[in-house]
């Protein structure tokens, strides 16, 4: 690599909270309509002041696509709860219609986001086979199922494939390729903390249970409700560490795997699992604290460290980079922002 250029947020938090607390009022005086053009303010204002090489980016959709796409899911929702009401036998027919369905929502959201979304004037796309999306959402998944969960890293693995695999800048491809390894080092890590939650919670719940066993007392009653509360605590705290560390693990990983075009063009990112767990609890306490009023701070302090913690690295001079894209451009234009689409926020 001859070159780097590192991601960075020009937004502040006085600029976002402005914005956020006008979502806000809005989304509650429309009783929720306002709320999809809040997200797409939201969206194109943390777009637009992400920066690399110069050149930032940007989210095309409109209030009204995401208007549509709700509209469609609560039309589902209420289907679902008059069944529910007055046919149970439809109802569940619903839910297994919606979950062998869930595929094909998952590559429409997918290229309703990429393509709404650009950089330097330069739209995303996806184009990942729904076949694809079939193997990987529900084939899989069965496998490892019946392994115990013992392969879930081959699924997280092929998650990741399927959708960076699938994505374009312009034309030009992005490309997945890791071993399995890393992702086997980030889960174990995970199943550790997992475990250790689950050991502690029963070595310190189940005597407790024993010593009270038939007691009726209200005094051994509140032993009882303060020891499953200390215990369930404690089980939080050590599952939500772990899946905290893993999804930091995960981002590191999967940023060294992708490479964009023909040569390669790679990226970087260094999150370090300290400065997230403390940027996570400080956030956190933050909000909490101010009853919420904090929260556009903690949105604008995290997405700027994420940022300063991914790099792109151009495979040659930047001038070559940056003219092979826009180069590529050709009918991956304004005409995507039209198209209609369901926004799922699936992360892919």
């Amino acid at each position: 690599m001859s070159s780097q250029e590192d991601f960075e947020f020009r937004g502040t938090a006085r600029e976002w909270f402005g914005i956020w607390i006008v979502n806000l009022l809005l989304s509650v005086l429309t009783l929720g309509i306002y709320s999809a053009w809040a997200k797409v303010r939201s969206k194109k204002y943390f777009y637009q002041n992400t920066w690399v090489a110069g050149r930032n980016f940007d989210y095309h959709a409109t209030g009204k696509q995401i208007l549509i796409g709700r509209l469609i899911v609560i039309g589902a929702l209420l289907v679902y709860a008059l069944a529910s009401a007055f046919a149970p036998p439809l109802a569940l027919v619903i839910i297994i219609a919606v979950l062998l369905c869930m595929p094909i929502l998952i590559v429409r959201s997918a290229k309703f986001n990429a393509r709404n979304s650009s950089w330097g004037n330069v739209r995303f796309n996806f184009d990942g086979e729904t076949g694809d999306a079939y193997r990987v959402y529900m084939g899989i998944p069965i496998l490892v199922a019946l392994s115990l969960y013992t392969t879930f890293p081959f699924l997280e693995r092929a998650i990741q494939r399927f959708a960076i695999n699938g994505h374009s800048l312009g034309k030009t491809r992005f490309h997945f390729n890791s071993t399995i390894g890393p992702f086997y080092k980030a889960f174990l890590v995970a199943a550790v903390f997992g475990v250790l939650g689950f050991l502690g919670f029963g070595l310190y719940v189940i005597p407790s249970f024993i010593d009270l066993a038939g007691a009726s007392d209200l005094d051994a009653q509140r032993k009882i409700i303060a020891t499953m509360t200390v215990g369930y605590i404690f089980l939080l705290i050590t599952v939500s560490l772990g899946g905290f560390i893993y999804m930091t693990m995960l981002r590191n990983l999967v940023y060294a795997a992708t490479t964009l075009g023909a040569k390669q063009h790679g990226f970087r990112s260094a999150l370090s699992v300290g400065s997230m767990l403390w940027l996570a609890l400080t956030n956190a306490l933050a909000v909490i604290c101010t009853l919420g009023l904090m929260l556009p701070w903690a949105q604008v302090r995290m997405h700027r460290y994420l940022a300063q913690k991914t790099t792109l690295l151009p495979n040659g001079t930047l001038e070559e980079f940056t003219g092979e894209i826009i180069s590529d451009t050709n009918a991956i234009g304004d005409a995507y922002s039209d198209i209609e689409g369901i926004d799922l926020d699936i992360a892919l």
